[in-house]
């Protein structure tokens, strides 16, 4: 999703549809460790969520044409296929000690939002989006709460609500904003 000067930023389609994905995930995965009705309520304001802001990508997308291309390459350039491999060492690595030698699964979901967070600090100086920059941190300071809620007694679900939940719902408000601005940069 790096910003053009003007139109819609590119990478802003595939950008929102990985992010909605993957917030849909954290919420439907981790919101289950929870007293009922919790998990339903979450996973359907989720849901609900997700699909509004789908419909606001496209309603977007069909109206701003793509802003030139810049000299980042994406997808294409190595240092994001950098960034995603450490990405991917650090999860594996980490959770196969987290599950295995230490035996602390409730604490999975916040080692991934940890791992994800600091990927989005690569992400944007790859891709020069300032937004990442936002995103990583809250995701990483989730992460942290959830290790930190676990130190103090917490169980997996509330866990799961901080770290993975928490996670969704800031990749659902960073699409948010990248939708926002889009629009503000077109009325510009």
């Amino acid at each position: 999703m790096s910003t053009g000067t003007r139109g819609r930023p590119s990478g802003l389609v595939i950008g929102s549809l990985v992010a909605i994905s993957f917030g849909t995930v954290f919420v439907l995965v981790n919101s289950g460790g929870l007293d009922a009705p919790w998990p339903l309520v979450l996973r359907v304001a989720g849901l609900l969520v997700a699909a509004l802001l789908l419909v606001t990508l496209f309603r977007v997308a069909g109206r701003e044409t793509p802003a030139p291309q810049r000299e980042a390459a994406g997808f294409m350039d190595r240092r994001y296929w950098l960034v995603v491999a450490l990405e991917a060492v650090a999860l594996l690595g980490g959770l196969s000690v987290i599950n295995n030698v230490l035996d602390r699964p409730a604490v999975a979901v916040a080692w991934v939002a940890v791992v994800v967070g600091v990927h989005f600090f690569g992400l944007a100086h790859v891709w020069r989006m300032p937004l990442y920059h936002w995103l990583g941190a809250v995701m990483t300071a989730l992460g942290l709460a959830g290790f930190l809620a676990h130190a103090l007694g917490a169980g997996a679900g509330t866990v799961g609500l901080i770290s993975g939940v928490g996670c969704g719902a800031a990749l659902f408000a960073a699409v948010a904003l990248a939708l926002r601005d889009t629009v503000r940069r077109a009325a510009a």
